[in-house]
């Protein structure tokens, strides 16, 4: 199976790792592609989206190392999407000409509160014309609102802004306690406003399957029968 962008990105900044990784974790052997540990791999399982949408993830620094991170989900279904590590002063030069692709309406996804109003919508306006490519700042949240406020090169993109109404039906519908959603999550949104609602239930169900075979791993458990695997057939087969 051919390597992803995410993939590739995590090899390159690997690359530049002058230090054992050391964190809690770091003896776990893991799948080298979906950094599960490795007997509960879930690169077999892994669908494939057919859809407009184009994302632009854009990681804070060592984010992409990370195990737990759920940016990597969407390359995995996404057949159109780009990975980047983030420079407030040296912005990649090929993340930029990408931004400036004639074939592609960018679009920063990101709350509205935070920018103009003028830049804000609420839905993405698809031209025949156009790709729409989605741009995910993939960070903690601290470092998202940095990433956001110091990255000039987005100043003239509009922003998809989800509404507190549909973020908060969606967090109803997941069942989860805090107000913040995953990167994965996000992008079953946008998938959700482009009116794809199989795809949106598709990473919805994609990224359930990361994190019961994740915390099963970290909490030493086993699986549970039926689990993620057979809902997101379930979607599959809808």
């Amino acid at each position: 199976m051919t390597k992803h962008a995410v993939q590739q990105l995590y090899k390159q900044r690997m690359a530049r790792v002058t230090r054992p990784y050391l964190a809690r974790g770091a003896n776990v052997v893991r799948c080298p592609k979906c950094m599960i540990n490795l007997h509960l791999c879930i690169c077999e399982y892994r669908p494939k989206i057919d859809s407009q949408a184009a994302f632009l993830l854009v990681f804070y620094d060592d984010e992409v190392l990370k195990p737990s991170n759920t940016g990597r989900l969407i390359a995995d279904v996404a057949a159109d999407c780009h990975a980047y590590i983030w420079s407030r002063t040296e912005p990649d030069a090929a993340m930029l000409a990408l931004l400036h692709d004639e074939k592609y309406q960018p679009y920063v996804v990101f709350p509205q509160e935070y920018c103009q109003p003028e830049r804000v919508v609420h839905k993405p306006l698809v031209s025949n014309d156009k790709i729409p490519l989605f741009i995910l700042l993939d960070a903690s949240w601290s470092q998202a609102r940095k990433m956001f406020k110091k990255s000039p090169w987005l100043d003239d993109f509009p922003v998809l802004a989800f509404t507190p109404e549909l973020v908060s039906r969606y967090l109803i519908r997941k069942s989860v306690q805090d107000h913040q959603l995953g990167t994965a999550e996000v992008a079953a949104l946008v998938y959700d406003s482009l009116g794809e609602s199989k795809n949106s239930a598709i990473m919805n169900a994609w990224f359930d399957v990361f994190k019961e075979h994740y915390l099963t791993g970290k909490k030493q458990r086993q699986l549970p029968k039926p689990g993620a695997v057979a809902q997101l057939e379930t979607v599959l087969n809808s």
